[in-house]
């Protein structure tokens, strides 16, 4: 396996509405520096894959109002290697314009396709599973995953049943993809001792994906071998949003890897968390002795615990007697809800978005 084959494909396209209200559709999470690092989640997912690939086959697949904030954040990465959406339609789309476009570029390419926001702790033993699944889908017909090992019965994350009696290499044959069980059935998957945690990172050579996607979205795919003289050129963007409007929005996960019957999963365990919520972020970030993670700025806490609280670094904010509180405060909207309710965010949004427009997304 040639290195120079090996490309990464950072999908940073989504708006983020479970970290309202920080996350805003003209700077969504993934620009964001959530847990107070000094680094943006795509700047740390762009530098985690700098040791895996060359940098020139580092792809950013983002809305096309985001180009100028990708450039901002990595100012290194050449702008050809952005691949702007015209329209956001889900992960599938996504993963399908990446591989029609790469395949273009290099026939024998193959492509770890990975979310923007995710934290990964064990930086070493990622880049060795990295390059497991890579070197796996440039020899077999392979679609892969990479499946965490569960530490809880969470209802938030997919979950991958996998052969366990036939690992090969790490690397084992999906029984079943299950999207978010209750909590009975996810403490069953727990114990069964054969599920991993869907990470949503994905590993194929270009003509795998291509052949699974054309039997198993044969429409979509007809709409990206149209573009097949646009990918590299300057008229690509232009054709890309006259035919996007014809792609149907659809993740990965029910449009080809719960379909496709040469889906693998290798087992992994390198310090992940998809950091989707502000639980996720609570659980990730410092905290002081009464376990208030307060980040940066003028915050005081009397007599609270266990909240997680965000504000403007030059506004004064005082916390007193809350337990178990996310409290959001940014210049137009203060955000104060239960942490055991942070699910109910979205719908929070949903409602702020239908009584009052979009003037606070």
């Amino acid at each position: 396996m040639s290195i120079h084959n090996n490309y990464v494909a950072i999908m940073a396209g989504g708006i983020g509405s479970r970290f309202w209200p920080e996350s805003r559709q003209h700077l969504p999470k993934q620009f964001l520096d959530i847990l107070g690092t000094g680094r943006t989640f795509i700047q740390d997912t762009y530098q985690r894959f700098k040791d895996i690939c060359p940098k020139e086959n580092i792809y950013i697949v983002t809305h096309h109002s985001y180009e100028d904030l990708v450039k901002e954040q990595i100012p290194e990465i050449d702008p050809a290697n952005i691949i702007k959406e015209p329209y956001r339609k889900n992960t599938a789309p996504a993963a399908a314009y990446v591989s029609y476009k790469l395949q273009a570029l290099n026939p024998k390419a193959n492509i770890i396709l990975a979310p923007a926001d995710h934290l990964i702790l064990d930086q070493r033993t990622f880049e060795r599973t990295a390059f497991q699944g890579l070197d796996f889908a440039s020899k077999n017909d392979a679609i892969l995953t990479f499946g965490i090992q569960p530490t809880r019965a969470d209802t938030g994350y997919g979950y991958i049943q996998y052969q366990k009696d036939d690992l090969q290499d790490g690397v084992s044959k999906v029984k079943v993809f299950t999207e978010k069980p209750d909590i009975e059935l996810a403490r069953v998957f727990l114990k069964s001792g054969d599920f991993v945690w869907n990470s949503g990172i994905f590993v194929w050579n270009v003509k795998t994906f291509t052949d699974a996607f054309k039997i198993h979205q044969p429409e979509m795919a007809e709409v990206f071998e149209q573009a097949a003289s646009s990918y590299n050129v300057p008229k690509e963007y232009a054709v890309m949003e006259r035919l996007y409007t014809q792609c149907t929005n659809l993740s990965i996960d029910y449009g080809l890897m719960e379909k496709a019957s040469n889906v693998y999963v290798i087992p992994s365990n390198f310090g992940w968390s998809d950091l989707g919520t502000w639980e996720s972020a609570y659980e990730h970030s410092d905290k002081d002795y009464l376990g208030n993670a307060a980040g940066s700025g003028n915050i005081m806490v009397v007599d609270a615990a266990e909240c997680m609280i965000k504000s403007d670094k030059d506004k004064l904010v005082v916390v007193q007697g809350l337990q178990n509180f996310i409290v959001i405060d940014t210049k137009d909207v203060l955000l104060i809800c239960e942490r055991s309710k942070e699910q109910q965010i979205k719908d929070y949004v949903a409602e702020v978005k239908r009584n009052l427009g979009e003037k606070y997304l």
